[in-house]
């Protein structure tokens, strides 16, 4: 049985871990006025995520002149070390990064940083943005346009030797842990080889994430059908989490947490507190989620509890 399988059973006590993922690569500054891009910005929606329940911050950066993504660890710099101290939660670094960025300027910011977690997505795949081309008329800035539209030809890369190399040069090298990033059943029987080979261990934080153009959909057996094949792949040695795309966002983590699961919310995933809603800030999203989890049973994990759960090496580790 599954550690989160465990979680189904009714015990008293059972804490999902809330992860807020804070800015992101996707969304554009057009598509919504509150989705941080400054340094100052991002420091202060995640600093407010964390003390709305959110354990583990899930963070990449943007140019503060224009918004785009960058992967320049100065940015990071100018708001790491404000997060770490105004607030107890996990830092979690993204190895992603954004269209256009190779393997070395993805991993630039968290090698500098050494944090206690990143993210490492399981697979190259399709990654298509360019739907949303249909939603927005006007663009503030010209690369937002190209950056929707350049994703029709786009393919986000980690091959098994990039895999590798960040889980050695990281995961070795700095004693980071990785949420690993599962955006369909294949990227599982990744993370189940690597495991094989004794390159990762356990507890393993498995994201499974849905809705992405390119990957698995945001359908409630999508997400079925991902749980029961990493509860088969990894039994006992794994943390579920789920994430979910756009309006997809809320009924899907609810769903997750009611079966065991942890939850990811945050404007990286979703600029929409509800139907028709813009979020205002990443809290509101964490704050809603942290109600609906309360009213359900659920307690909301500390950071120091999803350091436990998750085998972190600690904040007093890190090198900002």
């Amino acid at each position: 049985m599954s550690a989160t399988a465990k979680g189904q059973t009714g015990r008293q006590g059972r804490k999902a871990i809330i992860t807020c993922a804070v800015t992101g690569s996707i969304h554009t500054p057009s598509m919504s006025p509150h989705l941080p891009l400054t340094p100052d910005q991002i420091a202060a929606d995640a600093i407010a995520a964390a003390e709305a329940g959110a354990a583990i911050l899930h963070l990449h950066a943007r140019d503060p002149k224009d918004g785009r993504p960058t992967p320049d660890p100065a940015v990071f710099m100018g708001f790491l070390p404000r997060i770490k101290q105004a607030t107890d939660a996990v830092v979690n670094i993204t190895t992603g990064g954004g269209q256009g960025m190779s393997v070395a300027d993805r991993l630039a910011a968290p090698l500098a940083a050494s944090p206690e977690m990143c993210s490492l997505n399981m697979g190259s795949m399709n990654f298509g943005l360019f739907p949303m081309l249909a939603r927005y008329k006007e663009f503030e800035h010209a690369w937002e346009r190209a950056h929707l539209e350049n994703s029709r030809d786009f393919i986000f890369r980690n091959t098994f030797k990039d895999i590798e190399e960040i889980l050695r040069t990281l995961g070795e090298g700095h004693g980071t842990r990785f949420e690993f990033e599962c955006y369909d059943v294949g990227h599982l029987y990744t993370l189940a080889h690597f495991l094989d080979r004794k390159l990762v261990t356990p507890p393993l934080f498995v994201q499974t994430i849905f809705g992405i153009l390119g990957g698995i959909g945001a359908h409630a057996e999508d997400m079925q059908h991902m749980k029961r094949t990493a509860d088969r792949l990894f039994g006992d040695q794994y943390q579920w989490s789920v994430l979910a795309a756009g309006a997809r966002q809320m009924p899907l983590v609810t769903a997750a947490a009611i079966q065991g699961g942890n939850v990811r919310v945050g404007l990286e995933d979703s600029l929409w507190l509800g139907p028709g809603e813009l979020a205002k800030s990443n809290a509101d999203q964490v704050g809603k989620i942290a109600r609906i989890l309360r009213e359900l049973g659920i307690g909301i994990a500390t950071p120091a509890e999803a350091r436990e759960m998750l085998a972190l090496k600690g904040g007093d580790r890190v090198t900002f």
